[in-house]
């Protein structure tokens, strides 16, 4: 067996150890839960189909004493709910998935978060093509020669390359040698972009009859993002308003919205979501859903752009709040409990008990290794049962290989073997994806993608809430 088979055998088990972590925990407490269906739960953002590399030319990477070719260039994604984007590659070391789903995340919940070289990153996509579209004039200033769209893109990828995973990596067309060169030498830092749409904090919790809140639209958009109310919002009496208690339909960067409970609700939960459509940020990170490289937004469409945020609510006893991030730098995953109740809110999350009094609020870290999926619960009152489930991919590391699945129509993966030495694979459709997979580790990679899949794996939290007796 190679060693990568065996990396990817070990990570394998390790998946489906850690993803059988399951935490219950218990408190006591009246009412019910609002039962949710078991939806992808994010930070906010764009969520967005991998479509393929499109515009693409040759590379080699210098690994071992080997020269690995390479296809080097722009990805495209599709946007659930509409829009286009455009990705560089910032993971060499690891493969992508044949149309892998992604979210956007913030920059510390990947490899870019610890890698002191991010700003750089971001200077060369906006320096660069496909944001500096006058080729004529890039070629210029960069005095490379003429460059063509393809050759552009190449020079581009490999230039970040050598900032995302300090990757020894040439472009084989010299003209986009020398753009890389340039780019490399004249990037400088620039900050991580705002995110596209998010509510802050995403969960908040109170008693039956006061004004829930506040959460705050954070959006880098200009017009009005719109308000969704929660589904069942006529037949609980739950409305979302203003801190005057005034019902809001939109909202822009700024605005705090409140649940505003009826004194008579019965002791449950709502959901309210946000929608936008705008043109996502330059220097945005995308990380996949399941195990796929991680990609950095080099251009964007208008685009929907979501968020949501959850109440909950009852009369007496303890009323939690729960949500959970990565948390990179510690390696876990942070789940924070707020308590507004007037009791405190006992539970256990891997293994440990622990206790929120009443008006504090806790964070516990749960470790997690890296690469490896994640699946606890905690139980609230009311039968409230939220699940936290995922995949922390924190770093960029492995041998680079190369050979990835094809996404295309169909589901078979790129026959292993056929690197062309110009280091481009074509195939049906003349698309392609960076190769960075091993070619007989190909089918192992794609077990372990179905796999993860059918254990809960992903880059994104999982909402999961059930009925008790008597539910709404």
């Amino acid at each position: 067996m190679s060693s990568v088979r065996r990396r990817l055998t070990s990570r394998l088990a390790a998946a489906l150890l850690v993803s059988g972590l399951v935490a219950m925990g218990t408190a006591a407490g009246a009412g019910t839960a609002a039962a949710d269906d078991e939806t992808p739960q994010y930070q906010g953002g764009a969520s967005a189909t991998l479509d393929g590399l499109t515009t693409y030319d040759g590379a080699v990477l210098h690994t071992d004493g080997k020269d690995q070719p390479l296809s080097a260039g722009l990805f495209e994604m599709t946007v659930d709910g509409g829009g286009r984007l455009k990705t560089y590659c910032v993971d060499i070391h690891n493969p992508t998935q044949s149309e892998a789903k992604y979210q956007e995340t913030p920059w510390d919940q990947t490899s870019l978060g610890a890698n002191k070289n991010s700003g750089k990153i971001r200077w060369i996509l906006q320096h660069s093509y496909p944001q500096v579209d006058d080729l004529s004039g890039l070629a210029k200033t960069a005095g490379t020669g003429p460059l063509t769209e393809k050759t552009a893109a190449a020079g581009t990828q490999v230039a970040i390359w050598r900032y995302s995973d300090g990757a020894d990596v040439d472009a084989t067309d010299p003209q986009a040698e020398k753009l890389a060169d340039y780019l490399q030498r004249s990037a400088r830092d620039a900050a991580e972009p705002k995110a596209s749409l998010t509510l802050q904090p995403a969960a908040v919790s109170g008693k039956a009859g006061d004004l829930l809140g506040p959460v705050t639209v954070r959006t880098t958009d200009t017009d009005s993002v719109t308000v969704v109310p929660p589904a069942d919002a006529a037949a609980s009496g739950v409305r979302v308003t203003d801190k005057h208690g005034k019902p809001v339909t939109s909202a822009k960067d700024g605005s705090q919205l409140y649940f505003d409970v009826p004194d008579k609700a019965a002791d449950g939960t709502a959901q309210l979501g946000v929608q936008a459509t705008t043109s996502l940020p330059v220097g945005r990170a995308f990380a996949g859903v399941t195990k796929s490289q991680t990609q950095i937004l080099a251009g964007s469409s208008d685009s929907t752009v979501s968020a949501t945020a959850t109440a909950n609510w009852a009369k007496r006893g303890p009323i939690p709040a729960l949500t959970a991030t990565k948390n990179c730098a510690r390696g876990g995953v942070d789940v924070t409990a707020v308590n507004e109740g007037d009791a405190a809110f006992t539970f256990q999350l891997a293994g440990q008990r622990h206790t929120v009094a009443a008006g504090e609020t806790r964070t516990i870290t749960v470790p997690v290794d890296e690469d490896q999926t994640y699946d606890f619960t905690v139980e609230g009152p009311g039968g409230l049962q939220e699940t936290f489930k995922g995949l922390l991919d924190c770093a960029v590391s492995g041998a680079p290989v190369t050979t990835l699945d094809q996404p295309g129509s169909g589901p078979s993966p790129a026959s292993a073997g056929e690197v062309p030495t110009d280091g481009v694979t074509a195939y049906s459709g003349g698309e392609g994806l960076a190769e960075t997979g091993s070619s007989n580790a190909t089918p192992v990679i794609a077990g372990i993608a179905i796999v993860l899949v059918l254990v809960g794996g992903g880059a994104v939290f999982f909402l999961r809430r059930k009925n008790s007796t008597g539910g709404k």
